[in-house]
């Protein structure tokens, strides 16, 4: 949470409490928090995004982007909101909606891991493959530990047929996280789809 924060001790204590209520899975109590605190501070950004945060978890899309956009009412350039908006838009496929916020965000908050992940996420699906694939691959650098950015990034080299690039990325975030039914469910689809590439390969050339 931002610390540099114009509020009294109890706006800042309320924002943590609902922070934590947020992470322990929480979202209706959290909501109803941020409700109140809004109701002191109309104009508290935390507050709004954490709302339209919380929103996004529960999939409340209507109710997450009139939050997000309020807060970017008040803040045009807050990172935060900007990627919670671009990523509202990727949830709902909107890539050139979802990459115009994204880009926002970047901006703000260069060299972030999961805004990189997302933006690349969005570039590839939005038919800017190769960008996609690169931004994606700097998201990984940043932080290679990341199962997620792994999956992402080998389902981009999947859907372009680098199997070889996919499977070893898949690989990679199985082995930092045994327990993932992504990776897993990735490692599945990546064998499906190369064997019935290379069986059709193999009766184009008879």
């Amino acid at each position: 949470m931002d610390t540099d924060m114009h509020y009294d001790d109890t706006i800042i204590q309320l924002l943590q409490d609902a922070e934590d209520l947020k992470i322990a899975g929480e979202q209706a109590a959290a909501v109803k928090l941020l409700q109140e605190i809004l109701i002191q501070e109309p104009g508290c950004v935390e507050a709004l995004e954490e709302l339209g945060d919380n929103y996004l978890t529960t999939r409340e899309m209507p109710s997450a982007e009139k939050a997000l956009k309020q807060a970017l009412k008040l803040a045009p350039d807050s990172s935060n909101a900007n990627y919670l908006m671009g990523f509202l838009y990727s949830l709902q496929e909107q890539w050139a909606e979802s990459v115009e916020y994204l880009k926002k965000a970047d901006t703000g908050s260069p060299n972030h891991p999961e805004i990189l992940r997302c933006l690349g996420w969005a570039f590839y699906n939005g038919n800017r493959k190769s960008q996609g694939i690169s931004v994606l691959e700097r998201s990984r650098n940043l932080n290679p530990n990341d199962p997620s950015i792994l999956c992402d990034l080998g389902v981009c080299y999947m859907n372009s047929h680098q199997f070889s690039d996919a499977k070893n990325t898949f690989e990679a975030a199985l082995n930092i996280d045994p327990n993932s039914d992504q990776a897993k469910e990735c490692l599945l689809m990546l064998k499906m789809l190369k064997d019935g590439t290379e069986e059709f390969e193999k009766k184009s050339s008879k």
